[in-house]
């Protein structure tokens, strides 16, 4: 027993751990992982003073995780928040000319009717334009082309509001006019709800009530663009040989600017490339007016088959000149009306019909009273 206590060999002493050295290797670890994150951070201040905190940022945006949760059918189908987009025309078009080669749509979609108003400036005739959409608001959109200068102000209630397109100067007879209404189709083909494209000017009012004019256009087998072959100096006598081949004599066509279209028809005008440089370059002011031949000569040589080859919008050409009549308040009158929506035959669904014309213009700022004191009785409004 001496000698175990001697040698420090106690049982009891056995069973405490003496303290152990830090070891060495641990230490090492910690002081390179000390380093290096000193050295990341000069690394980081670095890079953020020389390409800037907005480009850094811009880096690290691009990485994104691989567990991130993919976008559901709805985020894909609900309409654009906000028109106001950056994308000019050449991504703009590109993106609207998207098409579904399957019909047969894997939700419930309501066909709406696209309202594409080009316009100048304001739009006096925004309260009968009010009374017509209400209660209505699954079955429409509203697109707005003014002049870039312009900034409306239509309150939050207005189905007018925040519904303006990035626009560019239009002139008329210009190419420029033809640009602006690529644009509205363009914005309006992003809402893969819209079915039928109705192009308006702020001088335009409804001549029925919303439900005839959609059950009317909603039925139709057709797109209603007037195009029709014209002799003399206003129809052929506009025609370059410069545009053919693309274009000859035969195909050329000459029709009102205002329009209803289908959505395949859209797609067919947004994304053409073969046409547009012909008549941009050769039918020019004051000799030619591209708003009345581009869309009408296209679509005549592409899909002649789904024109009606006339239009849904009422104007008056009775009294001459470059321009159609303008109605102003002492016109508007049951007999004015009567006569544009009774005394007309025309053609629908290849069947005869008295009920030819939905829209009519040009209505001056001060037909709007009266218009909105007879909307009830003679429009059903």
């Amino acid at each position: 027993m001496q000698s175990r206590l001697e040698e420090g060999k106690d049982p009891s002493a056995a069973r405490i751990s003496p303290s152990r050295p830090f070891p060495v290797k641990l230490l090492q670890f910690f002081l390179l992982f000390l380093v290096i994150g000193i050295g990341a951070s000069f690394l980081s201040m670095h890079t953020i003073r020389h390409f800037g905190i907005h480009n850094v940022a811009l880096m690290q945006s691009t990485f994104r995780p691989c567990f991130q949760t993919p976008g559901t059918i709805e985020s894909f189908i609900m309409p654009p928040v906000n028109l106001m987009h950056k994308m000019n025309d050449t991504e703009l078009f590109w993106r609207a000319s998207f098409e579904t080669r399957i019909k047969d749509y894997p939700f419930r979609r309501v066909p709406k009717i696209a309202f594409m108003f080009l316009t100048k400036g304001p739009l006096p005739m925004a309260p009968l334009w009010e009374r017509f959409f209400k209660g209505h608001e699954q079955l429409y959109s509203i697109y707005v082309h003014s002049l870039p200068s312009y900034t409306p102000d239509f309150p939050p209630s207005s189905v007018f509001h925040r519904r303006q397109i990035p626009s560019q100067v239009a002139e008329w007879g210009m190419m420029s006019m033809c640009d602006a209404e690529r644009r509205l189709l363009a914005n309006a083909l992003l809402d893969i709800s819209n079915e039928w494209f109705i192009l308006l000017s702020e001088s335009c009012i409804p001549l029925q009530n919303f439900s005839i004019i959609y059950r009317y256009i909603s039925r139709s087998r057709y797109s209603f663009m007037g195009a029709v072959d014209e002799p003399g100096p206003y129809g052929r006598g506009r025609y370059d040989e410069n545009m053919a081949p693309e274009i000859n004599m035969s195909d050329w066509r000459k029709g009102s600017q205002w329009f209803e279209i289908k959505r395949e028809l859209a797609i067919r005008i947004v994304e053409d490339s073969t046409y547009y440089p012909k008549l941009r370059d050769f039918c020019l002011p004051h000799k030619c007016y591209v708003d009345e031949h581009y869309f009408q000569t296209m679509l005549t040589i592409t899909m002649p088959h789904l024109l009606a080859n006339r239009s849904l919008t009422y104007v008056d050409w009775s009294r001459g000149g470059a321009h159609p009549a303008t109605f102003g308040k002492d016109d508007i009158k049951e007999d004015f009306f009567k006569r544009i929506l009774e005394d007309q035959t025309c053609i629908y669904n290849d069947q005869t019909s008295s009920l030819c014309f939905l829209f009519a213009r040009k209505f001056a700022p001060s037909a709007l009273e009266p218009l909105l004191d007879i909307a009830p009785k003679v429009l059903g409004i």
